[in-house]
């Protein structure tokens, strides 16, 4: 009997197209996983969070408008189920422990190497999938 695995549904948040773009086509290849959106700012974020339900989000920490930390306070709230991994082009300390404080289970720095963003987003999805997998949170 085959199984079929459902793949994992991603809304990605960022403000510079080129890294929304990017990052689509880059997760887009993955076959266990769905891009189902692709948010400007936290706003648009929340909208097609409603809208498409994922499991994870990659959010910006830095965005105008809602930023990445408010926006995953409100996207918990709204649905407790979602898991946020936090995107940042700075590894600052302070800013990382409120956005875990917000409710974002992990983040990555943007310059981190693709294997390992895959690693994190696909461990933070299905937890036991990854300690299966060998991969860690």
């Amino acid at each position: 009997m085959l199984s079929v695995t459902v793949p994992i549904r991603v809304l990605i948040v960022d403000d510079h197209p080129v890294v929304r773009k990017g990052l689509a086509s880059f997760l887009g290849n993955e076959p266990d996983l769905e891009v189902v959106g692709a948010a400007v700012d936290g706003e648009e974020a929340l909208k097609l969070a409603d809208e498409h339900v994922p499991e994870v989000v990659l959010m910006d920490l830095s965005m105008p408008g809602i930023g990445g930390i408010e926006a995953t306070k409100q996207l918990i709230q709204a649905h407790p189920g979602i898991r946020v991994l936090m995107l940042t082009s700075f590894g600052g300390h302070e800013r990382m422990v409120e956005a875990l404080k917000a409710g974002a289970v992990g983040y990555v720095v943007k310059d981190t190497a693709p294997a390992e963003m895959l690693r994190a987003l696909r461990s933070i999805a299905r937890p036991a999938n990854a300690q299966q997998d060998g991969a860690s949170e």
